[in-house]
C-alpha cells in the first residue's frame, strides 16, 4: 500500500510541472503559480517535500564524484572514439573526392569523344590541339582537389611542417627530380605551414601549404606534365596580368573554377604550377603575380 501522498495532477493529469519544480527548471511566473497551489493543498505539499528529499539524498550519496577526476581508462576510450570519428569523417571526405575526380574525368572523356565525332570540320591539327590542353586541364583541377583534401586538416594538413623547410625543399626536390624553391608570401600575409609529396600522372607532384593570421589557407601545386604544353596568349581575357609577370614561352595565368575550390594555374617548360584557395578571383592572381617570379631560375 502507498503511504505517500498523490500530488495533484494539474495539466490534465501530467505531472511533470510539479517534478521540474522539484529540479528548479521552472520559469519564475510558472513556479510561483505552483507555489500558489501548493498552499492550498497539503497533499501536494506533503508529496513535493517527500521529492525534495528524494533529491538531496541522491545528491549527497554521490556529491563526491562531481570533484573527482575522469579515470584515465575512460579518457583513453573516449579520445580513441574521437579519433575513430575523425578517421571515418576524414575516409568519407576522402571518399567523396576520389569519386568527384572520376566522375569529372568520366564525364569529361564522354564529352570529348561525343564533341569529337559531332564537330563538322575536325582536323588532325585541331585534335592536336585538344590533347595538349587536357592535361594542363586535369592538372588544375587535381590540384584543386588536393586543396580541397588537405586544407581542412588540423592536426596532419603538411607532412613536413615549416621549421624543416630546408630538409622539405631539398626531399621534395629529390622527389621530383628538379630544383624546388618555396616562394615568400610574408608580405601579402601568409606564412608557410609545410608541404607533402603526392601522385601524379607521370610521377611525384608536391604540394606547398601557406596560412594567414585569419586562418585561410592557400595552396601551391607543382610537377611535370604529360604531354607538350600548348602555347596561350599572354593574359587571361579580363584579367590584368603584368606582361612582365608571364614570359612568352609559358602559358599565361589561367583562372579556373572547374574543381572543388578557385585558383589561377600556369606552366613552364613542361611544369606545371597552380595556387589554390577560397579566395576571389583578384586575391588569388595577386598571390600568383607574386609566387611566379620566386619561382624563376
Amino acid at each position: 500500500m502507498d503511504t505517500h501522498p498523490q500530488s495533484p495532477r494539474p495539466y490534465a493529469g501530467d505531472d511533470s510541472p510539479w517534478h521540474a519544480l522539484v529540479d528548479g527548471q521552472l520559469p519564475p511566473k510558472q513556479a510561483d503559480a505552483l507555489r500558489q497551489q501548493l498552499l492550498s493543498d497539503e497533499s501536494a505539499q506533503d508529496t513535493v517535500a517527500h521529492w525534495q528529499t528524494q533529491r538531496a539524498r541522491l545528491q549527497a550519496l554521490h556529491q563526491n564524484l562531481l570533484h573527482a577526476p575522469v579515470p584515465d581508462a575512460l579518457l583513453a576510450a573516449a579520445s580513441r572514439t574521437a579519433e575513430r570519428r575523425e578517421q571515418q569523417a576524414r575516409w568519407w571526405r576522402w571518399g567523396g573526392m576520389a569519386a568527384s575526380v572520376w566522375v569529372a574525368f568520366a564525364l569529361g572523356w564522354v564529352g570529348r569523344s561525343e564533341w569529337s565525332r559531332h564537330t563538322p570540320g575536325r582536323t588532325p591539327a585541331g585534335d592536336a590541339a585538344l590533347q595538349a590542353i587536357a592535361p594542363v586541364q586535369r592538372f588544375a583541377h587535381q590540384a584543386a582537389v588536393a586543396h580541397a583534401v588537405y586544407q581542412p586538416e588540423v592536426r596532419h594538413p603538411v607532412e613536413v611542417t615549416a621549421a624543416q623547410q630546408d630538409h622539405l625543399v631539398q626531399w621534395l626536390s629529390k622527389r621530383l627530380d628538379r630544383p624546388l624553391k618555396v616562394p615568400a608570401l610574408a608580405a601579402q600575409g601568409y606564412e608557410l605551414v609545410g608541404g607533402r609529396l603526392l601522385p601524379g600522372e607521370t610521377g611525384a607532384r608536391a604540394q606547398f601549404m601557406y596560412q594567414n593570421g585569419a586562418g585561410q589557407r592557400i595552396t601551391l601545386y607543382l610537377g611535370a606534365l604529360t604531354g607538350p604544353v600548348a602555347p596561350a596568349a599572354q593574359g587571361t581575357p579580363g584579367t590584368p596580368t603584368p606582361a612582365s609577370a608571364v614570359p612568352a614561352s609559358s602559358t599565361a595565368f589561367q583562372f579556373t573554377q572547374e574543381g572543388p575550390v578557385p585558383g589561377f594555374y600556369w606552366t613552364d617548360a613542361g611544369f606545371g604550377y597552380a595556387l589554390s584557395g577560397k579566395l576571389s578571383r583578384t586575391e588569388l592572381l595577386d598571390l600568383a603575380t607574386a609566387v611566379y617570379p620566386q619561382l624563376q631560375p
